[in-house]
């Protein structure tokens, strides 16, 4: 900033009527408004718009905005209390089924059918809210993300000096003036005064997580700079002289307190083609426009972090008003999820069928049989008969135990029970490339040379460059692209010192030293024969270190390019300028013709499009000097080469792609990064890219076109937060179950557009909340999330094997139950039989929970649809039927005819008996736990819920079989309405339980390769 009058620094009584500060509630939109109007200002208007200055608040004002615009706070997290938590487990839909059942059970004194089914239902509300309490305990510790104070300046009333402290954040308000540093988080939405090589990452707001910089607008040119704004890099040009050592400073007042160096993640020397991370320097184009609100380079906003430089800014919006909390508003309210659809669709089933069911029961009773209203608790028992009353619970328990060892075993909290379900339905799994594909790490691919053949000594002047940038900066601050540089170089003397060593081995083998032992390789003083030296090597190739390093011109956002002054030992009265950066930017300051310069651009262009980022390398000779060196010295610059870079990949994502693709999860690759990266990562992957869309051609696309280009597109680039939202929600509205990976503020509408929202540890505090399952492990791993996904397919699997076991096993039952009751004169079975019969059934398959499913029904994604529960339970309840036709048969022939006084008796024993030994048969031969050879790749699923032994589900059948033979015989069987049955009984029994087996293996068998070729 420019030094300005008194009247200018306290921004009251500059010439014009200070406009009113923004408003104390938030309007809809609020937050873009205020920072639309205030990105078109100058400093000067801002301070005056927000009645502050460059010193801040008084403690007074502070006050009273404090009280009228209310704390710096995000709208405050709902908790859920436990009396919320399972009254809300109260609306599921089978509970809310079974608790009608209950109160008509009620209503018709069937006091034990109603006392049992209360029971349950509680049951299932406390496990399913303890589940999510722990979850929520774990998310709990993972809330250590946001900012807690923040450096303002403040001064006493009637002061005119301001003081510097560090206060809650809660306690800034607009006008407030903070200042920045490394390692800070942006407290609020802040306007920029001055910056000193400022970069912020806003991830959490723009999903691009390499660093951007920042730096005021209306700073003016001064004198020797190459500078249309923020802060100079040239001190001594504009007055304040040069530092110690010839060593330039920038910084708005010379005072030497910013580090000199890059950018810390290689914003200005952005290769060709970079995107959105690296905006503005591609090889064929200038400045990218600016595309919203987070691009304008004097604006801060919260959630964002300072990674290099520092700065001062005065607040502009708090609380309610920041982007951040305006970003978390604008999100809609989730939709019903795959498994809410799967629950509402056979829970309509399960109502339509007992609406049916009762007078049915009434009115062929009435019509055949001349009875009443007395048949009334039979037909709700034989409603109650026909509900799975355990399934709130084994479904809760199934979820809750995944979860719980997920969260064990891999690190993976799942905040939503049915979250898990989804997990195992999704079949498209969307996620952005950085942090899950990549590293967001560059790697040097190749040094290149003005014909695009390899060249080492390209690599080798820009590693001079990085490392002397950023040994002459004050702090220095490592740059991601100069790392990448650095390690590259030192791999490459490694690989020439291995091979020199290689090579006097065999020489010395082969007698091939000189005659006065020196080897012809070496000079006498150690120097190679190139004559430059490896210190700490001995000898082999040059390091940036041999050279002495004079001055450096750091990078800024107007040039895109760095400078190091050199001098080579040995060469006195030359420096060395070597020049690093924007391949634009470079080549228009080298001594080029327009055709050679053109043809660079083009090769430059066809590397980008290869998915490579480019920096361009280039040296001058000058005559030495102590004069501080500027950025009018880069020009007539020699061009030396091209170093190509690419992000590194995530080492174990190859291999979680293939297994996801195994498990028959399509991934889909949401980015707002350069078609060319993203397309190469994806292809060094092993993920085939096909054609890359953009967000242009989204636009252009009707909803259906959309679907259409969705479900063979791997790869949509370019994407803003809408465009990803609105790809997710298509692929759902074609039938896809979806799961979204991502972390910042700007993936929240995607995050609720999908099935299930994932994100990892260090996303965002709303992003966390808002999603379903959290990565408590580092980054976003693709192999945890394949954890998840087999964990919610185990859950799936054995929810709809219950369902499958217990609705066929009770639908038979029901119509053999209405057969008997319309062909004998006595009721098939008394209420209290009916419920003690449920009950154990009920009881035994409480260890479906606990099964180990079979790997082929993992290998595919498991969803509870309605249509297929339908046609099995359709065919099976049949099957069921049929047996329990036969028992009344056998029944008859056993008993030689109805008309004893002990017949309803023995028929209600018999019929007991064969129906617990055939639900035992059921349970065994329709589970999917079965013992059969592990699948490929299903190892992690059996490392987490793979028992050995005698299988759970086998030693309940065989004690259901075993209560069904003995109640009879038991105390308990008179009360209960029943007696012993005689040997015949049994020997017939046999027969029919023998061919209702062969007839269930083999309708299971004909399903099973149904469901194959489908």
């Amino acid at each position: 900033m420019p030094e300005t009058s008194e009247a200018e620094e306290s921004g009251r009584t500059a010439p014009g009527p200070p406009a009113p500060l923004p408003s104390a509630s938030p309007a809809p939109g609020g937050a873009a408004v205020i920072a639309g109007a205030l990105r078109e200002l100058t400093s000067l208007q801002v301070l005056r718009t927000l009645d502050t200055g460059p010193r801040g608040l008084t403690d007074g004002d502070a006050a009273e905005r404090l009280a009228r615009f209310g704390e710096n706070t995000l709208p405050a997290r709902r908790t859920v209390s436990w009396p919320g938590r399972f009254l809300r487990s109260l609306r599921d839909p089978f509970t809310a089924v079974l608790l009608c059942l209950g109160l008509v059970s009620a209503a018709v004194a069937a006091w034990g059918t109603a006392c049992v089914i209360t029971v349950l239902v509680v049951v299932s509300c406390v496990l399913r809210s303890a589940g999510e309490h722990r979850a929520d305990r774990s998310m709990a510790g993972l809330r250590d993300l946001v900012a807690t104070t923040a450096t303002v300046l403040r001064r006493a009333d009637g002061e005119a000096a301001p003081v510097a402290r560090e206060i809650p954040v809660d306690e800034l308000v607009p006008g407030d003036v903070v200042r920045l540093g490394p390692g800070d988080l942006v407290p609020a939405d802040v306007r920029l005064l001055r910056a000193n090589n400022l970069s912020v990452n806003q991830a959490a707001l723009t999903g691009e997580s390499a660093p951007v910089v920042k730096h005021p607008v209306d700073a003016p040119n001064r004198p020797g700079d190459r500078w249309t704004g923020g802060a100079p890099t040239d001190n001594a040009s504009a007055g304040h002289g040069p530092t110690h050592d010839g060593l330039t400073r920038n910084g708005p007042t010379g005072n030497g307190n910013g580090p000199t160096g890059h950018a810390p993640t290689g914003n200005g020397n952005g290769p060709a083609g970079g995107g959105a991370r690296w905006k503005g320097h591609g090889a064929t184009g200038g400045e990218a426009p600016e595309s919203g609100p987070f691009d304008a380079p004097q604006l801060c906003f919260q959630g964002s972090s300072v990674m290099a430089g520092s700065g001062t800014a005065v607040v502009v919006a708090t609380g309610a008003r920041t982007r951040f909390a305006a970003a978390h508003d604008s999100v809609h309210p989730r939709g019903p999820s795959a498994f809410d659809r799967s629950v509402h669709g056979i829970s309509w089933i399960l109502i339509r069928f007992m609406l049916l069911t009762p007078p049915l029961v009434l009115m062929a009773n009435a019509a055949l049989r001349g009875r009443g209203l007395e048949t009334l608790p039979f037909a709700v028992a034989v409603a109650v008969g026909l509900t799975p009353e355990m399934l709130p619970v084994i479904v809760t328990t199934c979820l809750a135990r995944g979860a719980s060892l997920l969260a064990r075993v891999h690190g993976v909290i799942v905040r939503r029970l049915p979250a898990l379900h989804d997990l195992g339905a999704v079949d498209v799994l969307c996620l952005d490339k950085t942090g899950t594909l990549t590293q967001d790490r560059p790697v040097v691919v190749r040094a290149l040379d003005a014909d695009g053949r390899d060249d080492p000594e390209v690599l080798h002047w820009a590693a001079v460059n990085a490392w002397w940038t950023l040994q002459l900066a004050d702090l220095p601050v490592p740059d991601a692209l100069d790392e990448a540089i650095l390690d590259a170089d030192d791999a490459l003397g490694e690989a020439i010192l291995v091979a020199h060593d290689a090579t006097d081995a065999r020489d010395t083998v082969d007698g091939a030293d000189t005659a006065d032992g020196a080897d012809t390789a070496d000079t006498a003083d150690g120097d190679d024969a190139s004559g430059h030296g490896v210190p700490g090597h001995g000898r082999g190739a040059a390091v940036p270190f041999d050279y002495d390093g004079i001055a450096a011109v750091p990078f800024d956002p107007a040039r895109r390019l760095s400078t190091a002054v050199v001098r080579t030992p040995g060469r006195l009265g030359v420096h060395t300028l070597v020049v690093k950066g924007a391949v634009e930017n470079v080549l228009e300051r080298c001594a080029l013709d327009d055709a050679e310069r053109q043809r660079l651009l083009a090769l430059a262009a066809d590397r980008a499009d290869d998915g490579l980022r480019l920096l361009a390398v280039a040296t001058a000779e000058r005559p030495a000097r102590q004069r501080a060196y500027t950025p009018a010295d880069e020009r007539g610059l020699t061009f030396t080469g091209f170093v190509a870079l690419r992000e590194e990949l995530v080492p174990s994502a190859a291999g979680a792609l293939r297994v996801l693709a195994d498990r028959g999860v399509t991934v889909k690759v949401l980015t707002g990064d350069h078609p060319g990266t993203v397309a190469r990562a994806c292809r060094d992957l092993g993920l085939d890219p096909g054609e890359v869309c953009t967000a242009d051609g989204i636009d252009r696309l009707t909803d259906r076109e959309l679907a259409e280009l969705a479900d063979r597109t791997t790869v949509f680039a370019r994407c803003t937060p809408e465009h990803k939202a609105r790809i997710v929600t298509t692929l759902r509205a074609a039938g896809h179950t979806t799961g979204f990976l991502g972390d910042g503020v700007n993936d929240l509408p995607a995050l609720h557009a999908a099935d299930v929202g994932i994100c990892p540890r260090d996303a965002v505090d709303v992003a966390r909340e808002s999603a379903g399952v959290v990565l408590a492990g580092h980054g976003k791993d693709l192999t945890a999330i394949d954890h998840a996904i087999m964990a919610g397919r185990h859950s799936s699997v054995t929810i709809a094997t219950y369902l499958r076991i217990t609705l066929s096993s009770n639908l038979g039952n029901v119509i053999a139950m209405l057969a008997a009751g319309l062909l004998l004169p006595f009721l098939p079975m008394l209420p209290a039989q009916a419920l003690v019969q449920n009950l154990c059934f009920d009881a035994a398959q409480l260890t479906f929970s606990y099964d180990r499913v079979a790997p082929a029904a993992l290998r595919r994604p498991t969803m509870l649809r309605p249509r297929d529960f339908l046609r099995f339970i359709t065919a099976f309840g049949a099957l069921n039927a049929v047996a329990d036709l036969a028992t009344f048969a056998v029944l008859a022939l056993a008993l030689r005819g109805p008309g004893g006084t002990d017949d309803e008796a023995l028929f209600h024993s018999g019929w007991f008996t064969e129906n617990l030994l055939t639900q035992a048969l059921v349970m065994v031969l329709l589970r999917t736990g079965r013992r059969t050879a592990e699948a490929p790749g299903t190892s992690g699923a059996r490392g987490v819920f793979g028992v050995r032994g005698i299988s759970p589900v086998g030693r309940a059948a065989a004690a259901l079989a075993v209560t069904g033979l003995l109640l009879p015989l038991s105390p308990l069987g008179p009360p209960l309405g029943m007696t012993a049955l005689p040997s015949v009984y049994y020997l017939l029994l046999v027969v029919v339980l023998g061919l209702y087996a062969v007839a269930l293996a083999v309708a299971r068998r004909r399903h099973e390769n149904r469901g194959a070729r489908a």
